[in-house]
């Protein structure tokens, strides 16, 4: 894997991802997100490979774009086409994801902590925040 930067669009697996999501009809974009996420909770306990963990993270920038503190997508190597409003459902997901590939085993998580990866965990870790907060306040607009 061809990594240059901590981002989550600052790898060669993770460019691919994005001209994926391209490809897909704009109906089907979201489908797309939400399987990078299941693929990634769907290992349990296994071993979780780091192009699936890479997958995920892109996923989970572009859904916490569209969440209130989320950053934009900005990266080329990001998705060209736009990203349509996402629903709000595929936010627990996301975050179900992060805490999947921040978990052991993971070889994502091992190779950033053979290369002192506290600011590419940082970074997930914010994601995490972003999406946790829409997932809070989802779940709180649903008990009013």
């Amino acid at each position: 894997m061809g990594t240059w930067d901590i981002g989550p669009f600052d790898n060669d697996t993770a460019a691919d991802f994005s001209y994926t999501v391209d490809e897909a009809p704009e109906d089907q974009r979201a489908g797309v997100l939400l399987t990078a996420f299941h693929e990634v909770t769907g290992v349990g306990d296994e071993y979780l490979d780091a192009d699936q963990a890479v997958e995920a993270i892109a996923a989970a920038a572009l859904v916490a774009a569209q969440c209130p503190g989320g950053d934009p997508v900005t990266s080329s190597y990001g998705p060209k086409q736009p990203i349509p409003p996402l629903p709000d459902a595929l936010r627990p997901a996301a975050v179900e994801a992060l805490d999947r590939v921040l978990t052991e085993p993971s070889e994502l998580l091992e190779l950033w902590e053979e290369s002192d990866g506290e600011e590419w965990k940082a970074g997930v870790l914010r994601l995490r925040a972003v999406l946790a907060g829409g997932a809070a306040q989802e779940q709180a607009g649903e008990q009013a």
